[in-house]
């Protein structure tokens, strides 16, 4: 979902889904928020989904409230089986989170920086920042397995 430069500044961040019952530690959380426009992120959460890069260092409580679907080849989806909360975007190779950045308590320092799916994105909506865009196509070089 989002990319990132070679050494990004990470901060610890701690969250929580609507109802309380999953509890997110992101020991090493980006301070770039990315936004995905892909059909499946804006039918998931009712706009485009706006995440930070988590990395793998992440602790979740309460797990047995979360349910896991299974989105594609490369990444699963992770939400609150008791409020409907959206938790995180996660890709099965490395099981690197993306997770919903309005999770976290702590939202000081966050930039937005970069927006996938940008060709999926419908015209009624738009955002005034200057991002970094890539097409699905791109996206998907860099995140999809690769036929051999």
């Amino acid at each position: 979902m989002t990319t990132t430069p070679e050494t990004p500044e990470t901060t610890e961040r701690q969250g929580q889904c609507l109802c309380g019952a999953v509890q997110i530690n992101a020991l090493q959380s980006s301070n770039m928020v990315g936004a995905c426009h892909c059909g499946m992120c804006r039918r998931w959460g009712g706009g485009p989904a706006l995440e930070l890069d988590c990395g793998t260092n992440v602790m979740l409580t309460g797990e047995d409230h979360i349910a896991i679907y299974d989105s594609s080849e490369w990444a699963e989806r992770g939400f609150c089986k008791t409020c409907g909360t959206n938790l995180f975007y996660r890709l099965k190779e490395n099981g690197q989170y993306m997770i919903a950045s309005a999770i976290f308590d702590n939202q000081d320092g966050l930039t937005f920086t970069t927006q996938v799916y940008i060709d999926d994105k419908p015209s009624y909506y738009s955002f005034a920042e200057q991002t970094e865009n890539l097409t699905g196509a791109q996206v998907e070089a860099l995140y999809a397995p690769q036929p051999e």
